[in-house]
């Protein structure tokens, strides 16, 4: 499978193998990836301005890229790429916040990391490299704007670019250190730990973190019912409280002492 499967609002799914070829409009039962003239006009230059390590490019890799890549949107909760699919594009994050995801036989889920603004995906990026299919999922937490560059394109300019080539690996190996941080926080940290350092991340700026337990244990990779009883802790010291769909944290300092001595 190539391309990426695309879920509307009725659970409807579609693959697009020739993805970003044509404008679509995102309506509940009709595909969901549309084009954006529109973003073009309003940014001071060209999309490359907004990536400061791709202003060094040459002049003529500049104008094939404008000339070869999509500008593209898709709505929040839309489903990038899944198990078992290829990359058909190299994907440049513009506006919004993608979340990278993996799902075990069994149905547990563990987030591995979230691409932001100015930023790429990793996955996406070895995929492409390595011919491969991917081994997770990446799914739209917001509506999301981005630049889709061909994988034809994107193998050229990795052989033949050296700015693009560097542009592309520091990236890689950034997040690949992302992920080492990570594996080492399942091995080796404590969960309650990580669910208070959870907490004041996710947090908003009245200390309140909209989510289930399970959305929570997926961030953290680990079961609801764990989640579950070391909020109720928090909650029995009056550290937080706790309503339906909403954590509100009370302590803030109390989180963060634990996280420091953790």
């Amino acid at each position: 499978m190539t391309g990426f499967e695309l879920t509307c609002a009725k659970g409807e799914n579609m693959l697009i193998d020739a993805l970003f070829s044509q404008s679509f409009i995102a309506k509940p039962g009709r595909p969901l990836l549309r084009t954006l003239p529109s973003l073009r006009k309003k940014m001071d230059g060209t999309w490359i301005d907004r990536f400061p390590a791709l202003k060094q490019l040459p002049q003529v890799v500049r104008q094939r890229l404008e000339a070869e890549s999509r500008i593209v949107a898709l709505p929040g909760g839309t489903r990038i790429f899944g198990a078992g699919q290829s990359p058909a594009n190299f994907l440049l994050l513009l506006e919004g916040s993608i979340r990278v995801q993996q799902v075990s036989e069994s149905g547990r889920e563990i987030v591995l990391y979230r691409v932001a603004s100015g930023e790429s995906c990793a996955l996406t990026t070895a995929c492409l490299m390595g011919h491969d299919h991917y081994q997770g999922e990446g799914i739209a937490e917001t509506p999301i704007e981005a630049v889709a560059i061909p994988r034809d394109t994107f193998d050229d300019l990795i052989a033949n670019s050296s700015v693009f080539r560097r542009f592309v690996f520091n990236a890689f190996s950034a997040r690949i250190t992302d992920l080492f941080r990570i594996i080492d926080e399942i091995a080796f940290a404590r969960i309650d730990v990580r669910l208070a350092q959870k907490l004041l991340q996710l947090k908003n700026a009245k200390g309140e973190i909209e989510g289930t337990h399970q959305q929570l244990a997926v961030e953290l990779g680990t079961a609801r019912e764990v989640v579950s009883r070391h909020l109720n802790e928090f909650q029995r010291r009056g550290w937080l409280k706790s309503a339906r769909g909403v954590i509100t944290i009370v302590q803030e300092s109390a989180f963060q002492d634990l996280v420091r001595a953790g």
